[in-house]
């Protein structure tokens, strides 16, 4: 990492922006080039691997994709701001927190793994736990994205650089 002045190694501080974030961007491989698409997601940490769990119709762009070529990167970032640089263009800059990962996805078809998949992206996106059954995680494709590797990044908003 080139700054590694704004790298986040602690996993709560990785946590937290992940659970910020609210919606993750897969970008996937798609010949001359890169396909990306904004997600809503569920995730959990398991054996040192940040895994993601999203969800989509049955058929489509993504899943043609997916079946091609496995690999994905997954972005997501919060905080996002503006520090003032006031007269100077040059002395503008951005405050962020980000966190891009690496892996692989595959839709999965086994019940018991959808149901869990649905039951975690439910309850990060809305904060409730929902009971899932076979029926209703039969109507969607479910994608697990396990990645082997992540980095997290955050530039903090200075108190006196805030956006008027």
């Amino acid at each position: 990492m080139r700054r590694s002045d704004r790298e986040v190694t602690d996993i709560g501080r990785i946590n937290e922006i992940i659970k910020e974030a609210g919606v993750l961007r897969l970008a996937m491989n798609d010949e001359a080039y890169p396909y990306i698409v904004p997600m809503h997601y569920g995730y959990e940490f398991k054996n040192g691997k940040l895994i993601f769990w999203l969800h989509g119709a049955k058929e489509g762009k993504k899943l043609d994709l997916l079946k091609k070529d496995h690999r994905v990167c997954v972005e997501l970032d919060c905080n996002m701001d503006i520090i003032s640089g006031g007269d100077d263009a040059c002395a503008y800059g951005a405050a962020y927190s980000s966190v891009i990962a690496f892996g692989t996805a595959e839709v999965t078809e086994e019940p018991s793994v959808k149901i869990h998949g649905l039951k975690l992206l439910m309850k990060e996106q809305t904060g409730k736990e929902f009971d899932i059954s076979e029926k209703m995680a039969s109507g969607v494709a479910v994608i697990r994205v396990v990645c082997d590797s992540f980095t997290a990044k955050e530039r903090p908003v200075p108190d006196i650089g805030r956006r008027q």
